[in-house]
């Protein structure tokens, strides 16, 4: 067991936290990052989003351990720390959205080996939320889930997403699917957006947080997603858009004022998720858990109180 680095200075996280390197099934190496709790009321396994890093949720897992909870959480594979798959850096790139669910199998045993207290439960930020779905399908031994606008599609207008499916598609044919896909920077979002203008939270102190670890650690960083990472997430939702969800107690989160993920979709599967429950957060953007004190008290509040009711 390696250690790697975790920036604590920008992670604003509870004292007793530490990473990892670990090597997935097919040999990626990825970084996986967790903070214990005195109460050992469980772990959460928190499943961030596209370009997120594991020090982003320092804070949220200083709420979690507040309320009795340890938190493990991952830089996926082609961003944060872990391995980059193509030359450029700033591409976000994976060669199959399934490869993810191989990072998933090592920070679950990774758990388990660090002997972090049982049961575990689910938390999973947007991107993290088509990984989380996908992994509570094949099974993930989680006793209950908290989705944060969660990734089971994508807001586009009705004339572009025939696009974004044609073009990306051909890119994978003639070999170009590594490219950056249309419209996207280079530069991370956080660096070149004004808070106003911003489609993440309307908290001006969480974005000053969340800006200041990627200019103190441009490494963190990542821009736009590369055709092939367009490719297999409109796949990989398409396909789970025709399966059922599972027997989890679950609860998501959804902003009225959300802007990235489709909210139809998130209605859709909410509304025939026998055990599922939808919160909607006035006013919320798309980061319910870096919106203000009063917002994140009410998410990791419910948060809390689902798992409690599933020790």
């Amino acid at each position: 067991m390696r250690y790697a680095p975790l920036h604590a200075d920008v992670a604003d996280g509870p004292d007793a936290g530490a990473a990892h390197w670990l090597k997935t099934t097919d040999n990626a190496q990825i970084r996986v990052g967790h903070w214990v709790s005195d109460a050992d009321r469980g772990t959460v396994l928190l499943f961030p989003g596209r370009t997120e890093y594991i020090e982003k949720y320092g804070r949220a897992a200083s709420e979690l351990r507040g309320r009795g909870y340890a938190t493990i959480t991952v830089d996926w594979r082609g961003q944060g720390l872990s391995d980059r798959a193509t030359p450029n850096r700033a591409t976000g790139h994976v060669a199959a959205f399934g490869d993810f669910q191989k990072d998933v199998a090592a920070m679950l045993s990774h758990a388990r080996d660090l002997g972090l207290p049982k049961p575990f439960y689910l938390i999973a930020h947007s991107m993290g939320g088509a990984i989380g779905l996908r992994a509570l399908i094949e099974g993930l031994p989680v006793r209950a889930a908290v989705f944060s606008a969660p990734m089971w599609g994508i807001q586009m207008s009705a004339a572009l997403r025939p696009f974004a499916w044609g073009i990306s598609s051909l890119a994978r044919r003639v070999g170009m699917d590594t490219h950056m896909a249309p419209g996207q920077e280079t530069e991370n979002y956080l660096t070149r957006t004004a808070l106003l203008e911003n489609a993440l939270t309307s908290d001006e102190d969480m974005f000053d947080y969340m800006r200041n670890q990627i200019t103190q650690n441009p490494d963190l960083g990542l821009g736009g997603p590369s055709l092939r990472w367009l490719n297999e997430s409109l796949v990989e939702m398409r396909r789970m858009s025709r399966l059922a969800s599972p027997r989890v107690a679950t609860t998501t989160f959804l902003g009225t004022a959300e802007t990235i993920v489709d909210p139809a979709r998130i209605r859709d599967r909410m509304a025939k998720w026998p055990t599922g429950n939808l919160e909607i957060v006035d006013g919320g953007k798309h980061e319910t858990m870096m919106e203000g004190p009063e917002i994140r008290n009410r998410f990791f509040d419910i948060a809390a109180s689902l798992f409690d009711a599933h020790t």
